[in-house]
């Protein structure tokens, strides 16, 4: 038994439609079912997908539970000296990441700490860091500096880097961008993994220290290993990301691209607003869209604290098999204008009464699409206080 009281080890095989997945956990399988689900994904380069019910990404999720999976990965990063810089990875772990920083801001008042997340857009024209996730679908991905000379300063003078995914598998995406990100501040001195499902293997997890060449910690919910063997079958070669330099893509600065060194504030007004407009019972969904996902976070804690049955979501260019913990899927074109599908899955058409859509872009055409489609509301969002609700057309 291990200190979560789980039976070790626990092994089991998935046979998916792309192939067969072995798994071994070693820790956190007493909450496997409320925490993981598994999918087959449209990808030669990885057929399979853990599926997290706790991200708020391909899985609708109550917004209080998620705010309590930021808690427990944030109180995992080890107390150090010196400002924190914490990196949340793009797509799926934007607001994992986020949310991770919030928390972490709440229980340690008056420590300094800085918020980026990586990202598939460029936006200014300052200073990025660009790295590539191999295995990913849309692997080419920047960071970008901070503007402000405040949160530069805060990233000159970090000491621990605290790293925030949905899973880990190689750790090969991390090291690559610990290495960029000391390039730039060779000060660092410890980094802390923070992802809700570390699928390493333990030998792997033990070298991480070595292979960072850094003192190295791991925090994980679920942690064991897999072997995949893919089936002899044909995938969608779809692209998932076309890359412009020139092209402006609707990606906002105002979120956590450039930085942030705060949390951001609930939309109290809004949830106020919308709350009177949604009868008791009403089920509602509040979706983010692509890379846009905390602020539907804040605004379904926002909701549910007065009340009401909320669950968030969020749209994604993964491509994805509808089985086994993917029920259901809708496609439409992506509002970032990269001209590449997008999906929302686990979500019909009339399954909520009421559908509200956050976005950072311009509603564009596909935005009204989408919105007529689910019969949702569009909320754009230029900064975390002017919120404009758009009328579908």
């Amino acid at each position: 038994m291990n200190a979560r009281g789980d039976s070790l080890p626990l092994s089991f095989t998935k046979q998916l439609p792309t192939g067969a997945l072995e798994v071994e956990l070693h820790a956190g399988a007493d909450e496997l079912d409320a925490l993981l689900g598994f999918a087959a994904r449209a990808n030669a380069k990885r057929g399979f997908l853990f599926v997290s019910k706790v991200l708020g990404k391909h899985w609708p999720v109550r917004p209080h539970s998620m705010l309590a999976v930021h808690a427990r990965l944030a109180a995992g990063v080890p107390e150090a000296p010196g400002p924190v810089l914490f990196i949340a990875m793009a797509e799926t772990a934007v607001g994992l990441g986020q949310g991770v920083f919030e928390a972490w801001l709440r229980a340690h008042p008056g420590q300094e700490a800085l918020f980026l997340q990586t990202t598939r857009y460029r936006v200014g024209t300052g200073p990025i860091i660009e790295f590539e996730e191999a295995h990913s679908h849309a692997p080419r991905q920047f960071l970008h500096l901070p503007a402000d000379a405040h949160e530069q300063a805060l990233l000159r003078n970090a000491r621990t880097i605290v790293l925030v995914d949905d899973e880990a598998s190689t750790g090969n995406t991390f090291i690559n961008l610990t290495q960029a990100c000391r390039r730039f501040n060779p000060a660092l001195a410890r980094v802390h993994l923070a992802v809700l499902a570390n699928f390493m293997g333990a030998p792997a997890t033990k070298a991480l220290t070595a292979r960072f060449g850094l003192p190295t910690t791991m925090g994980a919910l679920i942690e064991g290993a897999y072997r995949f063997t893919p089936a002899d079958c044909p995938v969608d070669a779809a692209p998932a990301q076309r890359y412009d330099a020139q092209a402006e893509r609707g990606a906002s600065t105002a979120f956590g691209r450039l930085g942030l060194a705060r949390a951001l504030r609930r939309p109290e007004a809004l949830a106020e607003r919308l709350a009177t407009t949604i009868a008791p019972g009403d089920k509602v969904l509040v979706l983010g869209t692509g890379e846009f996902m905390h602020a539907s976070t804040l605004l379904g804690a926002a909701l549910e604290a007065r009340g009401l049955d909320v669950v968030v979501q969020s749209t994604t260019r993964s491509p994805i098999l509808t089985w086994g913990a993917v029920e259901h899927a809708l496609t439409f074109p992506d509002n970032y204008g990269e001209g590449i599908p997008n999906f929302i899955y686990n979500v019909a058409p009339g399954q909520y009464q009421h559908v509200l859509v956050c976005h950072e872009t311009p509603a564009g055409a596909a935005l009204h699409d989408f919105a007529r489609t689910l019969n949702a509301r569009l909320f754009h969002y230029h900064t975390e206080d002017d919120v404009e609700e758009v009328p579908v057309r």
